[in-house]
């Protein structure tokens, strides 16, 4: 009976400690999914190589777990990827979500980061809206990352280099590799007379440099020129420009006295004008006629003789009728 008594005593005892253990556990997860924050990812991809448990990490640093996997029920192209992450995990506006390969094991994670300084926590809005938490947490946008892009865009790939393939077959036909023969022969023609014509290439390339060098002392001379012509504009026209100034306001002097003294005769010669020139005029009819007075007499005498201007004039004899 006390061997039995024992034994019920040690069971009750383990049993007891078991439930403790329990408890402890229960309250040890408790305490970590309370300091734990959810978050959902939608991928718009494959999700090969993701399971519950596969790591996540922001900025390569493990902060947490995939806690569930499924397709979106509103769009199948989607798949919802909850996850868990530390407490002091910064998400925060600006953080996007993207899928990783891990090595070449073919086990992928989901890599966060983009996180902003300064801005805030990506959190759902007081309103429920249907597009930012759809289940209830926040939703963390995504980007494609390298081992994504890669499988989106394997298809298209594989089109292009299909179509690259039957081209390159069209282009290959036997008159395109016909022709390709000729142009190589034409070119490998082409070399030989170029590398027979090296020595007169280089000669024809030494005179273009002897010629440069050539026209390079003529611009050096042109430059000479032109300074000593500067030199001479400088030297011998200025002191001739300042002559020519110097006469051309002497004339100008000059024809400013001249038209004073103009200015200063003009009254004298206006009375010349009124008075003078009328008498000039009257003497000038007066000799006229005393010229012609002259004239009269000069005639008189030249046919009656000189008594003509003593004697009385005769006169002609009255007959009576």
């Amino acid at each position: 009976m006390e061997t039995r008594s024992n034994h019920v005593l040690v069971g009750a005892v383990v049993l007891i400690l078991l439930g403790v253990l329990a408890l402890f556990t229960v309250w040890i997860a408790r305490l970590g999914s309370t300091e734990a924050k959810e978050y959902d990812i939608f991928f718009r991809q494959s999700v090969d190589g993701l399971a519950r448990g596969s790591a996540v990490t922001f900025s390569g640093v493990p902060s947490g777990q995939v806690k569930q996997i499924a397709l979106w029920a509103n769009d199948p192209q989607f798949v919802r990827v909850r996850i868990s992450v530390n407490h002091d995990t910064p998400i925060l506006l600006g953080t996007t979500a993207s899928i990783s390969g891990v090595g070449f094991t073919g086990v992928s994670q989901v890599s966060l980061d983009g996180a902003r300084k300064g801005a805030p926590p990506i959190a759902c809005p007081e309103t429920p809206v249907a597009d930012k938490c759809p289940y209830g947490v926040p939703v963390i946008p995504t980007k494609q990352g390298g081992l994504g892009a890669i499988l989106n865009s394997a298809p298209q790939l594989l089109e292009r280099l299909s179509t690259l393939t039957e081209r390159l077959t069209g282009l290959l036909t036997d008159r395109n590799q016909a022709s390709i023969a000729g142009i190589l022969e034409n070119t490998n023609r082409l070399t030989d007379a170029l590398a027979d014509r090296g020595p007169e290439i280089a000669a024809t390339l030494a005179q273009t440099r002897v010629a440069i060098q050539q026209a390079g002392n003529a611009a050096e001379q042109i430059g000479a020129l032109a300074a000593t012509t500067n030199g001479v504009l400088a030297n011998d026209i200025q002191p001739t420009i300042r002559n020519l100034n110097g006469a051309i306001a002497a004339a100008q002097q000059s024809a400013e006295t001249l038209n004073g003294a103009i200015n200063d005769a003009r009254p004298g010669l206006q009375t010349f004008s009124r008075q003078t020139i009328p008498e000039a005029n009257r003497l000038v009819r007066d000799l006229r006629t005393t010229a012609a007075a002259l004239s009269s007499v000069a005639e008189k005498v030249d046919q009656q003789g000189a008594s003509s201007l003593i004697g009385q004039q005769k006169l002609p004899d009255y007959k009576g009728k």
